[in-house]
């Protein structure tokens, strides 16, 4: 028998805080990523040290912010109180050690914890703090979290405030990049919650005036907008709204400048209290989701000691604003207050809502009948879905400490979802299979995701039927051949998501898997190789006549390979949409009829790339 692994004093280890930031990131930043996602480590990051700045601005100290942010580092300089002199190197290597436990100093603060700054300079191979107070400056220096550089103080003349800088460490977030319509969106977040602040991040700065009513106007251009946004101010509440044409509902919340993506009991509060301030405005019972379906909204407030439900402030979990106030009578009474008092001073507007509602009534009315058939569908298919190859864990999961690495991959054919079945990992990635090329649903009613078998079975695979609140995979990956046909599938597969459930789309949620197109080896080394660049390199890096392959479907790699693709290095681009682009002219241009404009398009950016044999030979010859 073989014998217990003994168990003793030598086997307990005390970290400390830096190596425990370096061992469990997770804990603090949510999961690590490389930048493909806008929820991965190496934005959080960027978003702890702005907080700080912030935090300052919101105190009354200093205008403005300065973020410069280059392909591996990060430096951003505020113009406040600057960090007493004395405690720089404990306020950025200290646990638990901060100005913010103050509640007088730091009354509706987010970071409260004490935490931020230090999993910057853990998490960082190099990390630079400067505070500047009343012409002195402290400087240190660190490298992962070690202090390596403790200057005394010096004499400046430069204006007080903080400025911190600092590089990721590629062995916690491999491979990172930045991608620079992330940034942006954080960026004017900041500018939309702080009005009158200046951003200034790589010489572009950004500032707004008009706070949510900014926001909302990027988010809808003028042509989506039912009618005119709707924008709410009251002490510590701010709230934007509209409804636009588009399905599902679509909602941007924060606490105290900080965005909360999942949302929280402030979103909750506030989706309850619309629902109930229009019924009483109209004195009818309407449904739910017949007054909600289509809205785009904003909220913003800020509370005492908010409780959020992991370090990295995603989904807000505090019932009460502060002590005697619940979160639900704040917010419902100031929706039934306000809300009620501009649809009475602008019944145009109320005219116009009473219409859209009628109108989410009569379509839901009208899908019944096919809705409940194809519900029923779902649920026996459910008990043997040959669609779907699940995985463990799920996006919606309470607690999981890896629902941010659950990923499900569309793919089309067998041979496809075969080698990524056998080389995923079963914990985090499922597969859904589609059988043959999807309907263009381009300019059809959502009627046809019900009438259609495979996108019914899809929306119940992701459980976003009704809405994406409990979406089952955060990543929704499309994983097509790199062909033609390919190509038009993936093409297929967006116009559905954009056409009825853009919100994943526009909350980051839609991915393309990127595979190599060219496997260059010899019998030594094997190359692959995403673009026809990487693969003339690999052909004059391996030299001679290196054997070359194009993958031109997912089936032709094999299961042993595409467990490399589909792992820790993962290849992901993000679906961006950007913002004020309006979606249904974007469908109509790639998806409708054909047009002039589109033929134009493709003849003057058509490539023509010759045989991979051919491109050798030339390669050879011009060598």
């Amino acid at each position: 028998m073989a014998s217990q692994e003994e168990y003793t004093e030598d086997n307990i280890r005390s970290l400390d805080w830096k190596e425990h930031m370096r061992l469990r990131p997770g804990m603090y930043i949510g999961k690590a990523g490389d930048g493909s996602s806008q929820d991965d480590g190496v934005y959080i990051l960027i978003k702890e040290v702005i907080d700080n700045c912030i935090d300052e601005y919101v105190m009354g100290n200093g205008k403005k912010v300065e973020i410069t942010v280059t392909k591996e580092s990060v430096e951003v300089r505020d113009y406040g109180r600057g960090i007493p002199l004395g405690k720089v190197i404990d306020c950025v290597s200290q646990i638990n050690t901060g100005g913010k436990y103050d509640s007088k100093a730091f009354k509706k603060s987010v970071g409260l914890n004490g935490v931020g700054t230090k999993a910057v300079n853990a998490l960082s191979v190099y990390f630079k703090i400067e505070s500047i107070r009343d012409g002195q400056k402290k400087v240190a220096e660190f490298k992962q979290g070690n202090l390596v550089v403790d200057q005394p103080l010096q004499s400046t003349t430069e204006p007080n405030g903080t400025r911190v800088f600092f590089t990721p460490d590629t062995v916690i977030f491999k491979n990172y990049h930045f991608i620079p319509e992330y940034l942006e969106n954080q960026i004017w977040n900041y500018a939309y919650l702080n009005a009158g602040l200046t951003l200034d991040f790589n010489g572009q700065k950004y500032i707004s005036k008009n706070g949510l009513h900014d926001l909302l106007s990027r988010k809808v251009d003028e042509e989506s907008a039912i009618y005119p946004i709707i924008h709410l101010k009251g002490d510590d509440i701010e709230v934007a709204m509209t409804h636009a044409h588009q399905y599902g509902e679509e909602y941007y919340s924060f606490v105290n400048g900080q965005h909360t993506v999942m949302g929280g009991t402030h979103l909750g509060a506030f989706r309850e209290a619309f629902v109930k301030t229009i019924r009483d405005f109209y004195k009818k019972d309407f449904e739910a989701v017949d007054i909600r379906t289509s809205i785009v909204a904003a909220i913003s407030i800020r509370i005492q000691e908010p409780v959020f439900e992991s370090q990295t402030k995603t989904k807000l979990g505090s019932t009460t604003v502060e002590e005697g106030t619940s979160m639900k009578a704040f917010v419902g009474d100031f929706i039934g207050k306000h809300l009620n008092d501009y649809l009475h001073k602008n019944p145009a507007v109320a005219e116009v809502l009473l219409r859209k509602i009628n109108l989410s009534e009569r379509e839901r009315k009208d899908m019944a009948g096919i809705k409940k058939l194809a519900q029923q569908r779902a649920k026996k298919a459910n008990l043997h879905n040959k669609n779907l190859r699940d995985c463990r864990a799920h996006f919606n999961d309470e607690k999981g400490a890896r629902k941010l690495d659950t990923t499900v991959f569309i793919t089309e054919g067998d041979s496809a979802s075969g080698s990524i079945t056998k080389a995923r990992d079963v914990e985090t990635q499922a597969v859904f299979s589609l059988r043959g090329k999807p309907l263009n649903c381009y300019g059809l009613t959502k009627k046809v995701v019900y009438e259609n078998e495979e996108f019914n079975l899809l929306q119940h695979a992701l459980n976003i039927e009704e809405s994406i609140e409990d979406l089952r995979y955060n990543n929704v990956v499309i994983a097509t051949d790199a062909d033609v046909d390919g190509l038009h599938i993936r093409l297929l597969i967006l116009t559905f998501f954009l056409q009825f459930f853009p919100d994943l789309v526009k909350n980051g949620h839609i991915k393309i898997l990127e595979t190599p197109l060219f496997r260059v080896r010899d019998k030594k080394d094997t190359i692959y190789c995403y673009s026809e660049e990487e693969k003339q390199e690999a052909i004059k890096k391996l030299k001679g006549k290196p054997e070359i392959t194009r993958f031109k479907g997912l089936g032709e790699i094999s299961p042993e390979e595409f467990e490399a693709f589909i792992g820790d290095d993962i290849k992901l681009t993000p679906v961006i949409h950007r913002d004020n682009s309006s979606i249904k002219k974007m469908l109509e241009y790639y998806m409708g009829k054909n047009s002039m404009e589109r033929q134009l398009f493709i003849i003057n950016n058509l490539r023509i790339e010759l045989d991979d044999l051919v491109e050798v030979e030339v390669v050879e010859e011009m060598d």
